[in-house]
């Protein structure tokens, strides 16, 4: 090959060249030829790649908001239970086993108090007497109002608050005063103490109107008046409706199986024990079945943008036959060809879910900060989104860049 002067002989080398097999001799595409190929064909048809790229994101948008307005909303429940705690259980009067009304005896609130683990009992009674604005008042036009008996520890055991005025003590619990629930104080239209009201026949005067009470929702529509003068006024007996009682978080268990013997040791099944933490918790999980559908219907969305980014591959492959064959005839490879047209579909597939994804953020954010909630949103549910939209890129873009490589170059350019 090479003469006696060390020179290369050019006819040793042709010869040398003739001898390589086929595969050395064809040019290689790197992965930054594939991608500049890529974005050539994205860009030559701008209008036509925004708006393919548009339906995927819009299916991502709409699975990464659902499901990160679900977790907000779950975070806020977390916060809503570690605030008001899980460790607050109920007790009722249920049925006796003839189907019959029962009630709780009158020493209920002094028994539950006795359980061990036990940090705290209290009690309402509902009381037969209708509630109104004035003694001028539609007497049909109550306004759904209870009044209720309440326990002086009533608040602190539910963890309630008042929006305005104070909560019955032993001076107040022995004189016509009233504590109105949010609810019943919208109705009657009250907004400020001091206001006086009509209940059962007589004008109380009221010295509170409380926040809404997350766990003991009942007592939002409810009028509250200290069990002494509800017993001098109306006969109230003691005997409670509903007992409300907190226990240390390791006792609830334990003390939710002994509520229903302690109150009532003769038919402890007449007794109906829960607990309205668990209330919030059935709700969430409804909430989440709900997210689930909302989540089958963005993967519908996004499963229409892939058939759109399939579409416009394809059309890009018919409108693209002489481009493909004066390639083919240049010397591309059929790899080439299909490596080319599968990286627009990657692309475009990309661009989309990073747009969809931003989309989906915002959309979360904007509903968690209205809602006050804390903006909760997963790293995998993105992960996972933006996975998703390759993988359809990758599904929608095969079957075009097959065909294109198929494309027969006397064929494409005789077109």
């Amino acid at each position: 090959m090479t003469s006696v002067n060390g020179a290369i002989d050019p006819r040793a080398a042709h010869s040398a060249h003739a001898l390589l097999p086929p595969e050395q001799l064809r040019s290689r595409l790197l992965a930054g030829d594939i991608l500049r190929l890529g974005t050539t064909g994205l860009r030559s048809r701008p209008a036509r790649a925004i708006l393919s790229a548009l339906g995927i994101a819009i299916g991502i948008a709409a699975m990464i908001a659902v499901v990160g307005i679900s977790a907000s909303s779950q975070a806020r429940l977390n916060q809503q239970l570690a605030s008001l705690g899980t460790n607050l259980l109920t007790a009722e009067a249920g049925k006796s086993i003839l189907g019959e009304a029962t009630e709780l005896p009158a020493d209920t609130v002094g028994k539950v108090r006795l359980i061990d683990g036990v940090e705290q009992a209290s009690s309402i009674a509902v009381l037969p007497l209708k509630v109104y604005r004035s003694p001028l008042s539609d007497p049909a036009a109550s306004g759904g109002i209870s009044a209720m008996a309440a326990d002086l520890t009533l608040l602190d055991v539910v963890g309630g608050s008042l929006r305005t005025g104070s909560w019955l003590n032993a001076a107040t619990g022995s004189f016509p005063a009233v504590v109105l629930g949010d609810a019943a104080a919208a109705r009657l239209g009250v907004v400020s103490p001091d206001t006086q009201i009509l209940l059962g026949g007589r004008l109380f005067t009221v010295v509170g109107i409380l926040d809404p009470v997350e766990l003991a929702p009942e007592l939002d529509s409810a009028a509250l008046l200290g069990e002494e003068i509800a017993a001098e006024l109306f006969g109230f007996q003691g005997n409670p409706t509903t007992v409300y009682e907190r226990s240390s978080d390791a006792a609830v268990e334990r003390v939710r199986d002994l509520l229903g013997p302690t109150i009532n040791p003769e038919a402890p099944g007449e007794v109906e024990v829960s607990r309205p933490s668990d209330a919030l918790a059935a709700k969430n999980a409804a909430d989440e079945a709900f997210t689930g559908l909302l989540v089958g219907l963005g993967s519908v969305a996004l499963l229409v943008g892939g058939i759109g980014v399939a579409n416009t591959m394809i059309i890009s492959v018919l409108e693209r036959r002489r481009e493909i064959g004066l390639r083919r005839a240049l010397g591309a490879t059929r790899g080439q060809i299909r490596s080319q047209f599968l990286a627009e579909a990657l692309l475009l597939s990309a661009f989309g879910g990073i747009l969809g994804a931003l989309l989906g953020a915002g959309v979360t954010a904007g509903m968690a900060i209205v809602n006050g909630w804390p903006p909760t949103l997963p790293p995998e549910t993105l992960a996972i989104g933006l996975g998703a939209t390759l993988a359809i890129g990758a599904v929608a873009g095969l079957y075009p860049a097959i065909r294109a490589a198929r494309t027969p170059p006397t064929a494409a350019l005789s077109s």
